[in-house]
C-alpha cells in the first residue's frame, strides 16, 4: 500500500477528428494525440517527481465528441476496443513509468456489435487494465441502461458500478456529466470507493459552474477524493476552441481544492493523496462522518415505485438520436403533466 503520492489531472488540448473523412484519417489523429499526451505525462513526471502514480485524462482526449455524426458514422470513425495498439502503447507506457493511467474513449464491444459505450478505464502500473466502467446517463450516445437486461446476462449486475481495490487506494471513475448524478458516486462509495476519477471536458469559467458545484458535493458527501481533469481546449471542431478550457483540480475528502489549473494545456492540478488519512477520517464517530450515517433502506422503496428513464429503451428500436429525444420527452411528459 502506497499511503501518500503524488495525482495529476492533465490539462490536455484535445484533436477532434470529426473533420477526418474516414476511420484512416482519424485514427491517425488519435495515434498523434496519444502520442503527445504521452509525452506530456512523462515530462511531467519529471517535473513533479517520482511521488506522481496516478495520472487522470481528460474526457475526449483522443477523439473529441459526435457534432453531427449518426451513430454508426461515429462507431466507425472514432470507436476501438480494449485490443486496440493504442491500449497496448498506454500498458507499455505505465509499466515503464510505474503510472497508473485513467482516462476516457469510446468504445466498442464484440457483444454488442451494433453498439459503442462511452468508457472510462484505469490502467496500473504494471499494465493491467484494471478497471472500465461505462458511462450510465448521456444524453445521445449508447449506454448499458439502454440494454440492461441483455447487458447483465453479460456482464453481471455489478460491472455497472465497478470499484479497484489498488495500492494507491480503492478507484473509481466518474465520466463527465456524470458528476452531477449523485447516485453514481454514491454507489461507488457503497462499494468502497475513495478516490473518484473524473474524465470531463466541460466549461472553462470563472463562475461556480453546475460540475464545480458537483465535484465539491461529491466529495463532501461522499467523503472521497475527486481528481477531475478537463480538457485544455478542443481543436479541430466548429466551435470556440476554448470554451471547454481550464480548471483541471484536485478536490481533498472535505471539499476544498487542494489544486487548480488555470486556462490551457497545464500539469498544474497535482496534489498529494493521502488514504491513510481519509480511511482516519472515515474512522471516526462525527457529524462529518456521512456515511456512516446514511440510512439506504429509507429511499430504497422510492427508487423502485418512481421509473423515470426506463431501461432496455432500446429493444425493438434502432438506435439513433431522434429515439433519445422522443425518449426524453416521454418522461418530460410524464413528470410534469
Amino acid at each position: 500500500m502506497i499511503n501518500r503520492y503524488k495525482v495529476l489531472a492533465l490539462q490536455s488540448e484535445c484533436q477532434a477528428i470529426n473533420s477526418c473523412l474516414d476511420r484512416a484519417s482519424g485514427y491517425e489523429v488519435m495515434q498523434q494525440s496519444l502520442t503527445k499526451i504521452l509525452a506530456q505525462i512523462s515530462g511531467s513526471k519529471r517535473f513533479i517527481g517520482p511521488d506522481l502514480k496516478l495520472v487522470v485524462l481528460p474526457e475526449y482526449f483522443l477523439t473529441g465528441f459526435p457534432f453531427g455524426e449518426s451513430l454508426s458514422q461515429w462507431k466507425e470513425k472514432a470507436c476501438i476496443s480494449i485490443e486496440d495498439e493504442l491500449f497496448t502503447q498506454m500498458k507499455e507506457f505505465c509499466i515503464q513509468n510505474s503510472i497508473f493511467l485513467s482516462g476516457n474513449f469510446y468504445e466498442t464491444d464484440a457483444n454488442f456489435p451494433d453498439l459503442y459505450f462511452q468508457s472510462s478505464f484505469i490502467i496500473d502500473d504494471e499494465g493491467k487494465l484494471i478497471l472500465r466502467y461505462r458511462r450510465l446517463n448521456s444524453m445521445f450516445a449508447p449506454t448499458p441502461h439502454d440494454i440492461l437486461d441483455d447487458y447483465i446476462k453479460v456482464y453481471g449486475e455489478e460491472s455497472l458500478f465497478p470499484v479497484a481495490d489498488t495500492k494507491l487506494g480503492k478507484l473509481a471513475c466518474i465520466a463527465s456529466e456524470e458528476i452531477l448524478y449523485p447516485e453514481i458516486a454514491r454507489c461507488l462509495m457503497m462499494r468502497g470507493a475513495e478516490v473518484f476519477l473524473h474524465s470531463s471536458s466541460e466549461t472553462g469559467s470563472p463562475q461556480l459552474t453546475h460540475k464545480e458545484v458537483a465535484k465539491r458535493a461529491r466529495a463532501i458527501e461522499n467523503m472521497s477524493y475527486v481528481v477531475s481533469a478537463n480538457s485544455g481546449g478542443i481543436a479541430g471542431i466548429d466551435i470556440p476552441s476554448s470554451s471547454t478550457d481550464g480548471g483541471s483540480k484536485i478536490v481533498h475528502f472535505e471539499g476544498h481544492i487542494l489544486s487548480e489549473a488555470n486556462t490551457g494545456e497545464s500539469m498544474v492540478a497535482n496534489s498529494n493523496i493521502d488514504i491513510l488519512a481519509l480511511r482516519d477520517y472515515r474512522s471516526k464517530v462525527s457529524m462529518q462522518n456521512y456515511n456512516a450515517r446514511q440510512r439506504f433502506e429509507l429511499y430504497a422503496s422510492s427508487y423502485q415505485s418512481y421509473s423515470h428513464y426506463p431501461p432496455n429503451s432500446f429493444k425493438n428500436e434502432d438506435p439513433s438520436k431522434e429515439l433519445f429525444i422522443k425518449t426524453q420527452l416521454k418522461v418530460i411528459k410524464k413528470l410534469y403533466n
